[in-house]
């Protein structure tokens, strides 16, 4: 397997990732313009484009912006609301895999920055049968949860009629180098079906034999193409505009508002997945089995691009979490209604024969890994030195100490108390 010569990121990334001739990714080369671009000149051009949606009256909503209990859901709405001064409609699928540390973050965003909020539940009958139909038809547990939060803002944007839906990072951008920043590439159905749903649309899923009648699955039906041209809808990513840098806006979060971190399963980074139970456990290591590396490959790769980690540092930090057997596949397998051996008989038939092989006691074993592949010739032209002495991840003081993190909640309090 042939894998970045700066950071940890393999060749069967399923983004897709393609090197030059020093071994350096694209995710890599495209991050190179993080330290190169005018990024007041771009902010000033966001501040343009964000004042032709902004309404002259304070009873219309200028934007739509998804948020979750985690991510960057605080940063960009202290973002758009206390910096731009727009008014924006907040909204929320609800993934079933909450915690309730999400709920409070979540409860807490909205008081903070007095935003109205929609959040869609879905029935949990529906979510179950799904999640079993896309686990045996891409081994993903998630796929209704990407497919929810990408298409509901859309949703919601026809309905309303507002036209600007306001999104954080792109991923192809910021992970594999798909886009450049200078492309302003926005959302498209089009990404989100070959990316985001894994090529995998809701309707693909229409099985009445299966128990996913059309009427259970049209919230995940993207909206006609007329509706979006009739409203005007599009959306943009803020990481077209400044230099995203999750780290720092989530600690500036956690300073200015409580934002609650915490330990994670198969992670270093204790703030981008506190809301799910089961993100950076159980759906991590379905990934791993799959591509034969996890969060933990994402995020020292990203680490390592902004200059607070060494290779060397991130490869060790793989070695410790790669491996780790996720925490919560008890509490998935008792909600699904499943048992392990089925579980992982179903994901066993996506491992990518490119990274895992069977031996002959007919155990899977990884082909290559991230450490036996040093800076080699490249070294020089890869390595980058770093810019801060230690890559540190806090961990909050929670609001509710005492309190069990650990149970399923599907609804929680829609106030702080």
């Amino acid at each position: 397997m042939k894998y970045c010569s700066r950071c940890l990121y393999p060749a069967n990334h399923p983004l897709h990732l393609t090197f030059d001739d020093d071994g350096i990714c694209s995710g890599c080369r495209i991050h190179e313009e993080k330290d190169e671009l005018d990024w007041g000149k771009k902010e000033e051009e966001l501040r343009h484009l964000l004042m032709r949606y902004k309404s002259t009256s304070a009873s219309f909503y200028d934007c739509i912006i998804p948020v979750t209990g985690a991510r960057d859901s605080y940063f960009i709405v202290d973002t758009i609301k206390n910096h731009y001064g727009l008014n924006p409609l907040l909204v929320h699928f609800n993934c079933h895999y909450n915690t309730d540390r999400g709920h409070r973050n979540l409860a807490y965003l909205r008081t903070h920055f007095d935003c109205d909020f929609y959040s869609q539940v879905l029935s949990p009958d529906i979510i179950k049968r799904l999640t079993w139909r896309t686990l045996e038809k891409r081994a993903s547990l998630y796929w209704h949860c990407l497919a929810g939060q990408t298409v509901l803002p859309v949703h919601m944007a026809v309905r309303y009629k507002i036209p600007l839906i306001i999104w954080g990072a792109h991923q192809g951008i910021d992970q594999v180098g798909m886009y450049s920043h200078n492309d302003g590439v926005e959302m498209s159905r089009k990404y989100r079906k070959d990316h985001d749903l894994m090529g995998l649309e809701a309707e693909d899923l229409v099985s009445d034999a299966d128990g996913l009648p059309e009427r259970d699955l049209l919230p995940f039906f993207y909206p006609h193409d007329k509706d979006i041209e009739r409203v005007g809808v599009r959306g943009i990513y803020l990481n077209n505009f400044m230099r995203w840098d999750t780290k720092a806006q989530h600690e500036k979060m956690i300073r200015q508002y409580g934002y609650e971190t915490a330990a994670q399963t198969r992670t270093f980074d204790t703030y981008s997945d506190v809301d799910s139970l089961i993100y950076s456990d159980l759906h991590d290591y379905l990934k791993f089995l799959k591509f034969g590396y996890g969060k933990v490959t994402d995020h020292a790769s990203r680490e390592i691009r902004l200059r607070r980690m060494s290779r060397s540092q991130g490869i060790e930090l793989v070695n410790h979490y790669a491996k780790k057997p996720p925490a919560k596949i008890n509490l998935f397998l008792q909600w699904l209604g499943i048992n392990e051996n089925t579980l992982i008989e179903t994901v066993d038939k996506f491992r990518d024969p490119a990274i895992w092989f069977r031996n002959d006691n007919g155990d899977w074993q990884l082909k290559d890994r991230v450490d036996r592949h040093s800076y080699g010739g490249n070294h020089r032209h890869a390595k980058l030195d770093l810019q801060e002495d230690k890559c540190q991840f806090e961990i909050s003081t929670s609001r509710k100490p005492a309190y069990a993190e650990d149970r399923y909640v599907l609804i929680a309090c829609g106030h702080v108390d």
